[in-house]
């Protein structure tokens, strides 16, 4: 920007000096990532469910729903075992996860159902798996990201979910920064403190410090809107 103004101003004063294109190195900028609304969370849940193998199915609707209520990485999902799902006490325990780092995953009620639902069907169908995964697929593998990602490409196409214009198709990894938007949202319509609940989100998501956490925050109209009354709230009418 600065550069275009020096150019414009040169046109009428020879003697500014216009900063030359290599001056500044360029610095990758981040991909907008794409937010989920709850129909479309719902409609890719559905979709999942209509897949031919029933136990292909059920795994990738547990594993999209899990993403979506608790905003765990796609590889930490898939590697839980069945020893770290602890339904009772509702909890999840991530082991090893990015950096090396272990943390517990508490889960909604309504998470945990889903998750009880899942493991009943899984054994119903797949008795005695080759793994001690708590997803699996049909021959009793661990399920995959890959295989993950490649189901996801054709559930979007079946939940209608298009690209938008100029930016990168919508990803499995992007409900893990709608989860993040999608809490900041829900704090903000509540009332609370999200500065003093950031460290909480954080922690939650697995991230060393909040600063981690902000890469996966994205500007969304309701988010604005909220925050910008948030605002008013706290100014008033200012003259």
């Amino acid at each position: 920007m600065v550069r275009c103004f020096a150019r414009h101003l040169s046109a009428y004063d020879p003697s500014c000096q216009v900063p030359p294109a290599d001056l500044l190195p360029v610095r990758g900028s981040r991909a907008t990532p794409y937010i989920y609304s709850e129909d479309e969370i719902c409609a890719l849940v559905h979709a999942a469910g209509t897949l031919a193998r029933p136990l292909h199915a059920a795994s990738c609707q547990a594993v999209i729903s899990l993403l979506a209520a608790s905003g765990m990485r796609i590889g930490e999902a898939i590697k839980l075992t069945r020893h770290d799902v602890d339904l009772d006490a509702g909890v999840l325990t991530v082991v090893r996860g990015k950096h090396g780092a272990s943390r517990h995953v508490p889960l909604h009620p309504s998470t945990v159902a889903m998750l009880r639902r899942y493991a009943a069907r899984r054994d119903r169908l797949r008795p005695a798996p080759a793994t001690g995964r708590f997803f699996i697929t049909c021959a009793g593998t661990p399920l995959s990201a890959a295989l993950l990602e490649q189901t996801f490409t054709r559930l979007l196409i079946q939940a209608q979910i298009t690209t938008p214009p100029g930016q990168r198709r919508p990803r499995i990894h992007d409900i893990r920064h709608t989860f993040t938007v999608a809490s900041l949202r829900d704090w903000y319509r509540d009332g609370v403190d999200v500065q003093a609940r950031l460290p909480v989100l954080s922690a939650m998501l697995g991230h060393v410090a909040p600063a981690a956490t902000y890469w996966y925050l994205t500007a969304t109209p309701d988010l604005l809107a909220l925050a910008a009354q948030r605002l008013h709230q706290h100014l008033g009418d200012l003259p």
